[in-house]
């Protein structure tokens, strides 16, 4: 019999803990399921600290390369993966090691974190039995997903997780790749909120955490976010389309209102990009796809109608038909001029 194993039938055999653990299987099968949860817990229950805690990092676009390098002038020892290599190189110039796969990036790591493009991306990255990161997770590790995905896909992966004496969060995040930039991100976290709160150290570096709730719980907020965005991105647009054609500069007219009650994150990300005509992806118009249209099937299943939601939609689909889904979520406003037959004139930026 194995050493641990005999400790831990020596240890229910006391009638304190007996009392204690009615819920504990006596069985062989039992134990040793109690035993890995019980690893897994003192596991994770160390401290979060460069010196003792090893990151895996699971996709360097956009968002992803700036968070990962934030962690990495914290002091973190990062292993990396992604599919194009020259988009991790900024990271590997910094330090970071390279691996062949998503399990080779979690067998050298205690904290996983995944920020990739579709929902069957990330069924693919940690729970492909073949390479997925699970499959490579000591027992205690924790997987980060910060992609926005779906709630039931969370779910799921928490449950693998747990079978493997692993923990798993859902952490989609808000703000941009200025958020990105400036560790300023809106992260919002489901799971266990014990391993939330340890993984503190770790997400105040990338921005403030929010946790609500348990598995898909993450999801769920973020999708919500979504929701918003899309109606204040049209509301911007429009205003601006308004702007324009009432004879007003649109630059000065965005500065105005930025003040008022209409001022919203959008106006600040994105209004002097638009002016500028900069369509460059802070995040891509094919992801802003997915994830409403996630958002839609998510009402589906809660017999919720939202035509804001629905329209936003529409509008973003006619940009990809257009063959611009690689563009920026700012560039709704090429879907407005082509519904008007006019074009935003560039104009002077409202001051920051």
């Amino acid at each position: 019999m194995m050493p641990c194993l005999r400790l831990l039938l020596n240890l229910l055999s006391l009638p304190h803990l007996r009392s204690q653990s009615p819920t504990i299987s006596l069985t062989s099968e039992g134990i040793i399921a109690h035993l890995r949860r019980s690893m897994a817990t003192a596991a994770v229950a160390e401290l979060v600290s460069p010196a003792k805690t090893r990151v895996g990092w699971i996709g360097t676009g956009v968002m992803g390369r700036s968070m990962c390098a934030h962690l990495m002038k914290a002091g973190y020892t990062v292993t990396v993966f992604n599919r194009t290599i020259s988009k991790a190189q900024p990271l590997l110039d910094m330090g970071a090691h390279l691996a062949s796969s998503p399990l080779a990036v979690a067998s050298q790591s205690d904290v996983v974190f995944s920020i990739v493009g579709f929902p069957s991306d990330v069924r693919s990255v940690l729970l492909d039995p073949s390479s997925g990161a699970l499959s490579g997770l000591r027992p205690g590790g924790v997987l980060v997903d910060m992609t926005t995905s779906d709630p039931s896909l969370a779910a799921e992966i928490a449950s693998s997780a747990v079978s493997k004496g692993c923990f798993s969060v859902d952490a989609p995040v808000s703000g941009g790749d200025r958020g990105a930039k400036n560790a300023t991100l809106a992260i919002f976290a489901g799971g266990d909120e014990s391993v939330v709160n340890r993984l503190n150290p770790l997400f105040s570096h990338l921005g403030k955490v929010n946790y609500m709730g348990g598995p898909g719980k993450g999801q769920y907020a973020k999708l919500g976010n979504q929701i918003t965005i899309a109606s204040t991105m049209l509301g911007l647009v429009e205003g601006m389309m308004y702007a324009h054609k009432s004879g007003l500069d649109v630059g000065l007219f965005l500065n105005a209102i930025s003040t008022g009650a209409a001022g919203s994150k959008s106006l600040d990300l994105y209004g002097s990009r638009i002016l500028k005509r900069d369509f460059e992806p802070g995040f891509f118009v094919n992801h802003f796809i997915k994830d409403l249209g996630i958002c839609l099937i998510e009402c589906q299943k809660m017999g919720l109608s939202l035509p804001g939601l629905a329209l936003a939609q529409q509008l973003y689909l006619s940009l990809k038909a257009h063959g611009e889904g690689n563009l920026g979520t700012q560039a709704l406003i090429l879907t407005l001029e082509r519904l008007n037959n006019v074009t935003l004139p560039p104009s002077s930026a409202p001051s920051s």
